[in-house]
């Protein structure tokens, strides 16, 4: 039925129902959801019938969930019911209380019973009492649907209700998002992580509380079974924000080290979705889907379904440029893209700061020749001298080193002059101690798990899906960034981030591009 509807399905093992399962049906069946019933099946017949007229490996589906007045001699109240309906639509019913033409209806008015529709006829519907269906019934299947799935001609009456569905799509990616479960503590915030907010209770909850179900679907596994992908093993947590705008974006190692879920699925499982219902008190919430280990790749749907309105967005960072981050006292701050005036030189000017200026500049000239211009030839010679003691490495690209023209050349001459490249000094300076920083065994490579706390370190702020993509280009087979890759990929995120940030005022998040700029603006960097 899901893959019919697309809608989101419960499983419930009668044995083990939670206490307010029929409410749950109850509230199921206004929302119109699809519900199935059935007996396991006996191993040696198959459907073989009960005593009491039910059949053992049977799908029943539920037609209708409500309370019926009953009116007794000695009592008078509400009894829960179920109508039910054998597929057979034959003779095959339940043959106890309150089955067609039983005793027990002569307690129930004749406005009621047509309230309900109560009809005795060898169809295959009759009706239990909740107690008696909890007894006979094992397992319960819920199919909850989506808001989309009646078309407008289609829609409920006005006594029916619909659930208020978030969607969204996502992955796990080797080395940048698949973080794994909470047992790696030091991965586990790399996932994903989407913010839920629940703000209005449920209508009649005595306790004030919102209910929640929360779906999580691996996309595209089946179709993969014949490469020899089988599904993985994936689970959710939920965590609640005390101070939602205070938290850091995305949740950190920190938060995760100190604070414990309030919800989570029931286990880790190799089923295609994970789903569970959960009541929880108004408020922000992060939900956190992974896999079991890290660096299992996979796409995934996550699904919301709430009674009232959820507002629901990734927990994540807002993509942008600031300031290199004060941890390593070996940081430079990122430079801006030079002025076309001349350098005045502030009063609070620190000497040193006048020293390295000069040494600069000096070697500039060195370099540079009699027309006081470096080009891409240069510049890679240059820099492929300086660092190649630091790093080993093959140098860099002619394409990388292009890159780095193209980002610091506001003349669009093709080469640097010396106060553009003096800037450019300055930030590679910069980039060659961040990746120092958290290149802890002096390898000359960074674990692309870090790359996103060296990017940050550097002042780039990115998100999950702005990481998965960097990843995807410039990390290697070993999920590792080289020091050259590393430098690329920040030449290309400082010149878009820049380019964008000209063509907006401050806080939009939108830009326009004719198609000539953009590619002028694609190609040239």
């Amino acid at each position: 039925m899901e893959d019919f509807t697309g809608g989101v399905t419960e499983m419930y093992d009668l044995a083990e129902a939670p206490p307010n399962l029929f409410n749950i049906m109850q509230k199921a069946y206004e929302r119109s959801s699809l519900m199935g019933c059935s007996i396991d099946p006996d191993p040696n017949v198959v459907e073989a019938e009960c005593p009491n007229g039910l059949i053992k490996g049977h799908a029943y589906s539920v037609t209708k969930v409500c309370y019926i007045n009953i009116q007794t001699p000695r009592v008078s109240g509400k009894i829960p019911m179920v109508r039910i309906r054998n597929p057979w639509g034959n003779e095959a019913e339940w043959k106890g209380a309150w089955g067609d033409s039983s005793q027990e209806w002569q307690f129930i008015s004749s406005e009621q019973r047509d309230e309900i529709g109560l009809t005795f006829e060898a169809d295959g519907e009759f009706w239990m009492s909740f107690k008696d269906f909890m007894k006979n019934f094992m397992r319960l299947e819920i199919c909850n649907l989506n808001p989309d799935s009646l078309e407008d001609e289609e829609e409920p009456a006005d006594d029916k209700k619909k659930w208020e569905m978030s969607v969204y799509e996502g992955a796990w990616v080797r080395g940048s998002t698949a973080g794994g479960c909470r047992n790696y503590i030091d991965s586990f915030w790399y996932n994903p992580q989407y913010r839920i907010t629940l703000i209005d209770p449920d209508e009649d909850d005595d306790e004030e509380k919102c209910s929640v179900l929360i779906a999580l679907m691996q996309k595209n596994r089946r179709s993969k079974r014949k490469l020899g992908l089988e599904c993985l093993t994936i689970g959710f947590a939920i965590y609640h924000l005390s101070d939602p705008d205070g938290a850091p974006k995305p949740l950190d190692m920190g938060f995760f080290r100190y604070n414990a879920s309030v919800g989570r699925s029931p286990s880790f499982i190799n089923l295609r979705e994970v789903s569970c219902r959960f009541k929880l008190p108004p408020g922000t919430y992060c939900i956190v889907p992974s896999t079991f280990e890290p660096n299992e790749e996979g796409e995934f749907l996550l699904r919301v379904f709430s009674e009232h309105t959820n507002n629901m967005e990734e927990h994540d960072e807002s993509v942008g440029i600031s300031d290199a981050s004060d941890e390593d006292p070996r940081d430079t701050v990122v430079p801006s893209r030079p002025s076309r005036r001349p350098k005045v030189r502030e009063e609070n000017e620190k000497p040193e700061q006048t020293e390295m200026d000069q040494a600069v500049r000096a070697f500039f000239k060195k370099v540079a020749g009699e027309d006081l211009e470096i080009d891409w030839r240069e510049l890679q010679e240059v820099l492929n001298f300086a660092l190649k003691k630091e790093f080993q490495f093959e140098g860099f690209s002619k394409d990388v080193c292009r890159s780095m023209i193209a980002m610091l050349d506001v003349d669009r001459s093709g080469k640097l002059g010396v106060e553009e490249f003096k800037g450019l000094w300055m930030t590679i300076r910069m980039w060659k101690n961040v990746f120092k920083m958290y290149d802890h065994d002096t390898s000359g490579t960074l674990n692309t798990f870090e790359l996103r706390r060296a990017l940050n370190s550097a002042g780039y702020h990115l998100n999950a899906n702005i990481l998965n993509s960097l990843v995807l280009r410039y990390g290697n087979k070993d999920g590792k960034i080289t020091f050259d890759d590393f430098v690329a990929c920040a030449v290309k995120l400082k010149t878009m981030i820049e380019s964008f940030n000209d063509r907006v005022p401050d806080g939009e998040k939108k830009a326009e591009f004719t198609l000539e700029e953009w590619v002028e603006m694609t190609m040239y960097s």
